[in-house]
């Protein structure tokens, strides 16, 4: 392995809380499963950048069979439910790449958290050689052009690439495009996971 490549939401960036799903149902006045899958059903043209913030929650609103007069706090409330990170993992990311591993990320990401990212957690993006953020490249993973076009940024075979990610439909798509892939669940799972294997190259250890 020459390079490992991480998502961001829910491994990097650990992702909603109940509080805040509890906040953005509050705010579009709609509750449950009904309400989250309009979320997820509109996402893919917010996370290619085919959507602005307000475009996206005008395709939520459409899906549901409403408006929402306030789209700009909707936004606001789900940037902020995306926004947190783990200190720990980004501290060991920035040792693997010390150590001589090339690292990237590959995140579904939509232009407004791409914005409050740069801003906000400039430092985060600035560990990478690839980023791969969907909203600048045009492809969302699990889609094949995803993955490829990471490949092609590293200018590695796809099977020196471990993609890291915590959604198995996206570790899957990666496998697919003859990359390794780790489902990820936590630092210590994944720590292990790469002792265990050590690829030729030591792994930092825990401090």
């Amino acid at each position: 392995m020459d390079a490992l490549l991480f998502d961001l939401f829910g491994v990097i960036a650990p992702g909603q809380t109940a509080q805040d799903r509890a906040g953005i149902e509050a705010a579009a006045g709609i509750k449950g499963s009904v309400f989250w899958n309009a979320y997820w059903d509109a996402r893919d043209g917010y996370d290619r950048g085919e959507l602005t913030g307000r475009q996206y929650w005008q395709a939520v609103g459409e899906r549901l069979g409403r408006s929402f007069d306030d789209a700009d706090t909707l936004v606001a409330l789900d940037v902020a439910s995306w926004s947190r990170v783990d200190t720990e993992l980004i501290a060991y990311i920035r040792t693997l790449a010390a150590r001589g591993i090339r690292v990237g990320l590959l995140s579904n990401i939509p232009s407004d958290l791409s914005q409050y990212f740069a801003t906000y957690h400039a430092e985060v993006f600035k560990i990478f050689d690839v980023l791969g953020l969907s909203c600048r490249i045009g492809h969302a993973k699990p889609s094949p052009e995803a993955y490829l076009w990471c490949v092609e940024q590293f200018d590695l075979p796809a099977d020196r690439i471990m993609f890291v990610d915590a959604r198995p439909a996206n570790v899957a798509g990666a496998l697919a495009e003859g990359m390794q892939a780790h489902h990820y669940t936590s630092l210590p799972t994944l720590r292990a996971h790469l002792l265990a294997r050590t690829y030729g190259m030591p792994m930092p250890s825990r401090r």
